[in-house]
């Protein structure tokens, strides 16, 4: 009901006010201002750098949860193959995983048998599983594939021979703390605290 002191012509007019306020600019963005709500860097038609680069410069960050992410979405773009595989297991050996990056880096060997650096892992994985004897055959057959070139794996099969035939530590297994370092591409160090 139309109040008495408002004739039609009055409502129609405040009626046609409110809708032209309503279609007038609030102070937002226009059309050639939303280019500046755009992220730097964003390319949305670009390609996305690869999740095993990202999650191996994570890892040298000492970032491992975010580096494992990376890792398995490069999983889901990349399919599963033993370098993906071992990159997955290494991170889980960093966060302390032992059982899971065992398991990981078995099956990556199951894919790439002479695949070196998931040998190695494997062989820190095992170390910090106290399975000393397997862990020195898998560094054996590490430094045999990669020709004794890598300095690191050549130090890490030394150390485990020296825990399987105790002439070197006095210490138990169970106190030496071992501990995975990246060295480049592909190479590993097996770190001792005597």
């Amino acid at each position: 009901m139309i109040p008495s002191f408002m004739t039609r012509s009055k409502t129609v007019a405040v009626a046609l006010c409110l809708t032209l306020a309503a279609c007038g600019n609030t102070g937002g963005f226009g059309v050639r201002d939303q280019s500046r709500n755009v992220p730097f860097g964003a390319d949305a038609r670009g390609e996305g750098v690869d999740g095993l680069l990202v999650g191996h410069r994570l890892m040298e960050a000492g970032e491992y949860d975010l580096a494992l992410r990376s890792y398995l979405r490069a999983a889901g773009e990349q399919g599963i193959n033993g370098d993906v595989l071992s990159a997955i297991g290494s991170a889980n050996l960093q966060l302390g995983r032992l059982g899971q990056a065992e398991q990981i880096l078995r099956r990556a060997l199951e894919l790439e048998p002479a695949f070196v650096p998931a040998l190695n892992n494997l062989g820190v994985a095992l170390m910090g599983r106290n399975k000393v004897g397997e862990a020195r055959a898998v560094f054996q057959q590490a430094y045999a594939l990669d020709s004794g070139e890598t300095d690191a794996i050549r130090e890490n099969l030394r150390l485990a021979i020296a825990k399987s035939e105790n002439e070197v530590y006095d210490a138990p297994v169970d106190e030496a703390n071992f501990s995975l370092v990246r060295r480049g591409q592909g190479e590993y160090l097996l770190l001792s605290k005597l």
